[in-house]
C-alpha cells in the first residue's frame, strides 16, 4: 500500500550521473506518496541534503561498485553518520563480491533497473522504509553463502608479505565486525583468554594498542575475503 499523501516518504536521490539523476527524481516526482530531493552521489553533498531536509530513504546509483573510494565508499561513511536514514543501491549488475559490499556498507536494498520495471522500485522504496531487505532470490542466495563462511582480513606489508596469520586474520574480521571478545570466542570455538592473547600478538605484530586502532588499520589496510574455517582448540 502506498503512503498517505499528506504524509510523503522523503526520498534523496543521489548520482554522479546528472542526466540520470534528472531523469529518475522526475519519474518518482510523478508518485504522489513520495517527496523528491536530488543530489551528486557525494558525501558532502548527501550528508548536506540529509541536514537541511531529512529524507527517509536514500536511493543512491553506484556505477562502479569495486572501485577503491567510489560510491560504496560513500554509501560506507554516510551509513555510519546517519545509520537512521535506509538506503537502496540502483545496479546495472552486481556479482557475489558487490552483493556482500553492498549490505556490508549499509544498503537495504538492491535494485537493478535493467532486470526489474520502474513500478517494483516504488514498492522496494517503501519495503526497506518499513524494516525489510529487498533482494532477489540469487542476491539471497550470496547472503545466506556468506553466513555459512567465516571472514578474514589479510594484512599485508610494503613487499606483499602477511603480517598476520589465518587466524589471527579472522579474529581482526570478528572485531571489526563488531563483536566482542566473549562473541569472537564463541564464534571460533575458542575460549575468551585465548581471544585475548591473539589479540595481544595481533597489537604487537601491527604496532597499535587498542581495538579503535585495530578497526581503523583493518580499513586503511585489510582485504577482507573469505576463508575456510579454522577449528578452535
Amino acid at each position: 500500500m502506498c503512503a498517505a499523501v499528506s504524509n510523503p516518504l522523503a526520498i534523496l536521490v543521489a548520482d554522479s550521473n546528472q542526466t540520470r539523476r534528472q531523469l529518475l527524481a522526475g519519474a518518482l516526482r510523478r508518485r504522489p506518496e513520495f517527496r523528491i530531493s536530488a543530489c551528486a552521489l557525494d558525501l558532502a553533498a548527501i550528508a548536506q541534503s540529509f541536514e537541511t531536509a531529512p529524507f527517509h530513504v536514500a536511493v543512491m546509483s553506484i556505477d562502479q561498485p569495486k572501485q577503491s573510494g567510489g560510491g560504496l565508499a560513500v554509501v560506507r561513511r554516510f551509513h555510519i553518520a546517519h545509520p537512521e536514514a535506509v538506503i537502496v543501491l540502483l545496479l546495472d549488475d552486481y556479482d557475489r563480491e558487490t552483493v556482500f559490499s553492498a549490505f556490508r556498507s549499509g544498503a537495504r536494498g538492491l535494485f537493478c533497473l535493467s532486470q526489474q520495471p520502474f513500478r517494483a522500485l516504488c514498492k522496494c522504496i517503501h519495503s526497506v522504509h518499513a524494516g525489510q531487505i529487498w533482494a532477489n532470490s540469487e542476491q539471497l542466495r550470496f547472503l545466506v553463502e556468506l553466513a555459512d563462511q567465516v571472514s578474514s582480513v589479510r594484512m599485508v606489508d610494503a613487499r606483499g608479505v602477511k603480517l598476520l596469520t589465518a587466524r589471527e586474520e579472522q579474529v581482526v574480521a570478528l572485531v571489526v565486525d563488531g563483536l566482542s571478545n566473549r562473541e569472537v570466542a564463541q564464534e571460533l570455538n575458542l575460549s575468551e583468554h585465548t581471544v585475548k592473547k591473539y589479540l595481544f600478538r595481533i597489537f604487537e605484530k601491527l604496532g597499535i594498542s587498542s581495538r579503535v586502532e585495530l578497526v581503523l588499520y583493518a580499513f586503511h589496510h585489510g582485504d577482507t575475503r573469505p576463508v575456510e574455517w579454522l577449528a578452535g582448540a
